[in-house]
């Protein structure tokens, strides 16, 4: 499941510097893909790794939380991540397990806004196993009303878990203020008072799976050792008589924000307090040049190499962290300032500060230097961690899940190196209004 903690690390990163000696128009994600529709519109994507006797196997299901559409029926795209483990007729859960040891196999799985993963890494021998297995519980999971309402009991001890933190409470109220009418109103994992009804919601988690779990709504992607024509034809085999779904259903479209929003929240127990400003932004379309600038611009005003950053959290530590974050999503989403303080007085310093950097960003132009540094650390951090067949297969996924192509990525770090000093004052200037701006502020109760 995706958290508010881990886009937070990932956006605190330090940047890399740039490597030299490589073309910075040439594309960051050089692997040649190969991809094939079936009949019955699942995709089929292959990319050759330098990774011998190993590959990684991912299917890619678009549906999130997104797709959560009924009121008081979230947190179902989740389930179905600890559903699909639970076996077929043909292989049961034990007997799935067993085949996946028996082959060395790393299996598993996560949910996000807008889509759900499996994936696993294997032995390229192993790869005709692998598509048999997958493709049966795909396309023939069996669970019942018991085993349904062990699962959802499951889950609600992992909301319990995960609500121990704070960072859940802050989560759900940024989205769930953020958000009036799109089902980003709602975390991954769901409504706490939906979580509590799902052990009594078995019929609607059939309506679920059948709406969602389609050919035409999943693609698999194979990254190393592998031949396209022989993944093709195993696919063909185990994949081919898979039959598309019917039903087409509409996700709500969020209106504008038309005024400020802030929540006050506090937290029982002692806690460092946390600021949150959320900002709405374009859904993550390469070929919209708001995207990449919004990118740039995290960087420039929040990245751990900013005036901002080096002044709150390295030099007077008013600030624990400040990760800014704007995870790819297939709608209109949200950029997240979060920052923690070491002291509550230091909160509203801190949102003053913050306030002040965009303002600058909008009056100011970056010095080319700096943009250029920027593109270029973009360029390298993605590049970098290209380093196994999982992560190039996560890329790839990634990028069919969000755009419906297997390399936006390329077509967005092109992007990059179009950039100009007034494209980041642009889009500073567009999406940091008052108007448009949801502030969740959290501390210790009764400190």
């Amino acid at each position: 499941m995706k958290s508010i903690v881990v886009a937070a690390v990932l956006a605190a990163f330090v940047v890399p510097s740039a490597r030299s000696g490589e073309a910075a128009d040439a594309p960051v994600f050089a692997y040649p893909i190969r991809t094939t529709v079936l009949d019955n519109g699942l995709g089929v994507v292959s990319v050759p790794f330098d990774s011998p006797g190993v590959v990684a196997y991912y299917t890619v299901v678009r549906t999130g939380s997104r797709n959560e559409v009924e009121p008081g029926l979230s947190g179902f795209a989740h389930f179905f991540e600890h559903m699909m483990f639970r076996g077929t007729e043909r292989y049961s859960q034990e007997q799935y397990n067993d085949v996946l040891k028996s082959l060395g196999a790393d299996s598993n799985a996560f949910t996000t806004d807008d889509w759900t993963c499996y994936h696993m890494t294997i032995p390229a021998s192993a790869l005709a196993t692998a598509v048999d297995v997958e493709a049966d519980r795909f396309q023939n999971l069996k669970y019942d009303e018991a085993a349904f309402q062990k699962e959802a009991r499951a889950v609600l001890g992992e909301y319990n878990k995960s609500a121990s933190s704070p960072f859940l409470k802050l989560e759900e109220a940024i989205s769930n203020t953020a958000f009036t009418r799109h089902t980003y109103k709602h975390t991954t994992i769901g409504f706490l008072a939906d979580v509590k009804d799902m052990p009594n919601q078995f019929a609607y988690s059939k309506v679920f799976f059948d709406r969602w779990y389609r050919p035409e709504n999943c693609t698999i992607v194979v990254v190393g050792q592998v031949d396209h024509d022989q993944l093709l034809g195993l696919a063909k085999t185990h994949y081919g008589s898979w039959r598309r779904g019917t039903e087409k259903v509409e996700i709500p479209v969020e209106p504008p924000q038309a005024e400020a929003r802030s929540v006050k929240l506090t937290w029982p127990s002692p806690t460092l307090p946390i600021l949150a400003l959320a900002y709405h932004i374009p859904a993550s379309n390469p070929a919209d040049p708001d995207v990449p600038a919004l990118h740039a611009l995290r960087e420039a005003v929040f990245g751990e190499t900013s005036p901002l950053y080096k002044a709150l959290v390295l030099d007077e530590q008013k600030a624990e962290s400040l990760p800014a974050y704007a995870d790819p999503h297939r709608d209109p989403s949200l950029f997240t300032i979060l920052a923690r303080g070491r002291k509550p007085e230091d909160v509203v310093e801190i949102r003053k500060r913050v306030t002040e950097a965009v303002a600058a960003a909008v009056k100011t132009p970056i010095g080319a230097d700096r943009l250029k540094a920027i593109q270029s650390n973009l360029r390298y951090r993605f590049a970098g961690e290209l380093d196994s067949p999982d992560a190039a297969a996560r890329a790839v996924a990634e990028s069919i899940a969000i755009t419906g192509k297997p390399d936006a990525m390329n077509t967005l770090h092109a992007a990059y190196g179009r950039l100009t000093p007034a494209d980041l004052q642009r889009v500073a200037a567009r999406y940091f209004t008052s108007t448009n701006e949801t502030a969740v502020t959290l501390e210790t109760e009764n400190p």
